[in-house]
């Protein structure tokens, strides 16, 4: 995949169709555009270009009575996940308050059209842009009989009647409803960070922990609790349980960690990035009144995850 961060870095080609947004989660709503945008690509010999937004408009723009956005992927994850689902063209705008003034109709004419070029945009239900966020689909057909290009609108996709869309999939998370976030994503929920060192304790009961350091400060970290999770470790996939919280058993500090413990491995991770992806939740995160209880716990939640883990394995 091709992966250009400047309009100064991407080659002029005016045989391509293109879509652009911000793309937060690469949910299903965001994999029906990239299916389309593939099958118009195929259908027309064009070439597919998803321009995808980094910074987070509303991170960059965020007022300060509000709290900053969480975001579902970072933009390494982001290009992963294009790259996964058959992209083979981005263009990452890089997004701050200058290029947030510039006007719909001098985005659209002069950096798709003069800059990227394209024959053929395609837009959701729903898509504005631009300043102030006048870029809408009149704007869009105006520019269209002028410029001779043409525009592709999809209509709104829904799950179970239910609208898919990254804030209802933030808010699932947070409420600890992973399991149904991961079906409106299409793909378990990711963390991704550096492997560090912690204090390890978990070693000492029986239970190592590879600690996690998001690589993203602005990413959504699930609600605190036990998880069942896996990772990729040389192309397998390798189960375990991960806690996230504040291990009030073992610690009085009001630093939130991110442990996990996986199955049937005892390979050295420290200092490298990985990502883990979280199946389902099993329990909040409780204190016990000691280490013995905490042990029975942790035997306990390792069996319950075992047990789903084999039927996530058979579905």
């Amino acid at each position: 995949m091709n992966v250009y961060r400047s309009f100064e870095e991407i080659p002029y080609y005016s045989d391509t169709v293109l879509t652009v947004g911000t793309f937060d989660g690469i949910h299903r709503g965001h994999q029906y555009i990239i299916s389309k945008l593939l099958e118009l690509s195929n259908n027309h010999k064009l070439r597919n270009l998803i321009l995808t937004i980094h910074p987070h408009p509303q991170i960059v723009l965020r007022k300060e009575n509000k709290p900053n956005l969480k975001l579902l992927t970072s933009i390494e994850e982001r290009l992963s996940l294009f790259e996964r689902y058959g992209i083979e063209n981005v263009l990452v705008i890089p997004f701050n308050y200058e290029f947030s003034q510039t006007p719909a109709s001098t985005f659209i004419n002069d950096y798709l059209f003069n800059k990227v070029g394209f024959k053929k945009i395609l837009i959701g239900y729903d898509h504005l842009f631009g300043k102030d966020r006048d870029g809408n689909e009149s704007l869009l057909f105006d520019l269209s009989s002028k410029l001779n290009f043409d525009i592709e609108k999809l209509h709104r996709i829904d799950l179970e009647n239910n609208r898919i869309s990254s804030t209802d999939i933030r808010n699932y998370i947070q409420d600890s409803k992973i399991s149904y976030a991961n079906m409106l994503l299409g793909h378990h929920y990711g963390l991704r960070g550096l492997v560090i060192h912690g204090h390890k304790r978990g070693r000492t009961i029986g239970f190592p922990t590879a600690n996690l350091l998001p690589d993203d400060e602005n990413k959504l970290v699930p609600s605190n609790g036990v998880y069942v999770v896996y990772f990729y470790h040389k192309n397998t996939k390798i189960f375990g349980m991960a806690n996230i919280g504040f291990r009030p058993t073992v610690s009085d500090e009001k630093i939130l960690s991110i442990e996990a413990h996986f199955f049937d491995f005892n390979e050295d991770i420290y200092d490298q990035n990985i990502t883990i992806y979280f199946i389902e939740k099993i329990r909040d995160e409780k204190k016990f009144d000691s280490i013995q209880q905490l042990i029975e716990q942790l035997n306990h939640d390792r069996n319950l995850c075992k047990t789903l883990i084999i039927n996530e394995i058979s579905n």
